[in-house]
């Protein structure tokens, strides 16, 4: 029948329309910020670095390789590295970034410098609530701003953080196996060289060195100096 799918259509809108002011779920207005709308798992806002631990220094997964400062496709991202080294989360001297800002007049949300982190070290925060009255470097954020807890990591992303400790905690109990077979291998060689060393080694006799042109079972014969002439 000609028309049907226009009906429909209008129906849909029509219940919709309807839905918007008796369904709590689906009221277009709220209160805000008294009420605030939940936001879903994947919402993604602006970058934030993640520390483990309760120290933002000394558990912070970043170790200032400066990759998403480089695939930062407006360039808002700054680091500089530091002079020295600290273990990271599998106890590996690294570096880790003695600057990191990024200004968020700039950030244009892409999630790029997340997708290229080897270390699962900035991911992106759900605060939408960023305004400044001042310019300039009130819109740049530092490392002591950008630096968020593992455990603020769970509430706002908790599946995505579950699955990313486990792959944290898969690549660090490799590295451990692998550190300890290292250790065995080492501790083998030790032994078998200190063994090899302490072994009792044959001197040979002259007769052997020499050789001997006896027949086999007979003894040898004695050798006489021949007399001194006077």
């Amino acid at each position: 029948m000609i028309g049907i799918g226009i009906l429909k259509g209008m129906a849909v809108t029509l219940r919709n329309f309807a839905g918007s002011y008796f369904e709590k779920e689906r009221l277009i207005t709220v209160q805000y910020p008294e009420e605030r709308s939940p936001l879903p798992e994947n919402y993604r806002n602006f970058p934030f670095l993640i520390f483990d631990g309760n120290d933002p220094d000394a558990g912070l997964r970043c170790v200032a390789c400066q990759i998403c400062e480089k695939e930062c496709p407006p360039q808002c991202i700054y680091i500089i590295k530091s002079k020295d080294k600290k273990p990271d989360y599998v106890g590996r001297p690294q570096f880790y970034p003695a600057t990191f800002d990024i200004d968020i007049s700039v950030c244009m949300s892409c999630q790029i410098c997340v997708e290229v982190c080897p270390f699962e070290a900035i991911k992106m925060d759900k605060d939408f609530e960023l305004s400044r009255r001042e310019r300039f470097d009130h819109l740049l954020f530092r490392k002591e701003q950008l630096s968020k807890s593992n455990d603020y990591y769970h509430k706002i992303h908790p599946i995505e953080a579950a699955a990313v400790d486990k792959n944290l905690a898969e690549a660090a109990a490799a590295a451990e196996a692998k550190k300890k077979a290292a250790a065995e291998a080492a501790a083998k060689a030790a032994a078998a060289k200190a063994a090899a060393a302490s072994a009792p080694t044959a001197v040979a006799s002259p007769e052997s060195a020499v050789g001997s042109t006896s027949a086999p079972g007979a003894k040898p014969s004695e050798t006489t100096n021949p007399p001194k002439e006077t």
